[in-house]
């Protein structure tokens, strides 16, 4: 069946069957900030932003997201115009082995949308969900804080 998609501004045509899953479709698109990892789930490593809003895309069918904006690593900055939260993990070291990093980046970028200031208990919640065998967690923290704190001075700074 055709589909129209909307990732990172843009409206994609393609063909899928009912079953696909959101992982699959925009991996085979070319988006391949989005890993594969549990596939079920419980990881993180796939996750996207649906309408603004963090989802797993291993688990939402391609056919449900006609009409939807989706937001991919890919969408949020690259590394010649990286996004504020891409630069803060970078700085930090929260980005090793670089596997989980658009699920958490991605998370964040969720958080901070809807909370310019959220507290460590805030953070955790927020990337509740993203798993990570390389961080242990302290400088993912430290990047999401610093993240923080620069969006907040830049939207100081423009207003």
């Amino acid at each position: 069946m055709k589909i129209k998609l909307s990732v990172n501004g843009e409206v994609i045509e393609t063909v899928i069957q009912p079953g696909d899953r959101l992982l699959g479709t925009l991996r085979d698109l070319g988006f391949t900030g989005v890993k594969k990892g549990c596939g079920e789930g419980t990881c993180g490593s796939c996750s996207v932003l649906v309408d603004g809003k963090l989802a797993l895309s291993c688990v939402i069918y391609s056919a449900a997201m006609q009409g939807r904006a989706l937001t991919t690593i890919e969408g949020l900055g690259n590394v010649d115009d990286p996004h504020a939260i891409q630069i803060e993990f970078v700085k930090a070291g929260a980005v090793q082995c670089g596997f989980c990093t658009p699920g958490m980046v991605l998370a964040t970028k969720a958080l901070l949308d809807v909370n310019p200031s959220p507290t460590e208990d805030d953070i955790k919640r927020a990337l509740d969900g993203n798993l990570c065998r390389c961080t242990g967690y302290v400088k993912i923290l430290e990047a999401v804080t610093n993240a923080a704190t620069l969006l907040r001075s830049s939207r100081q700074a423009e207003g």
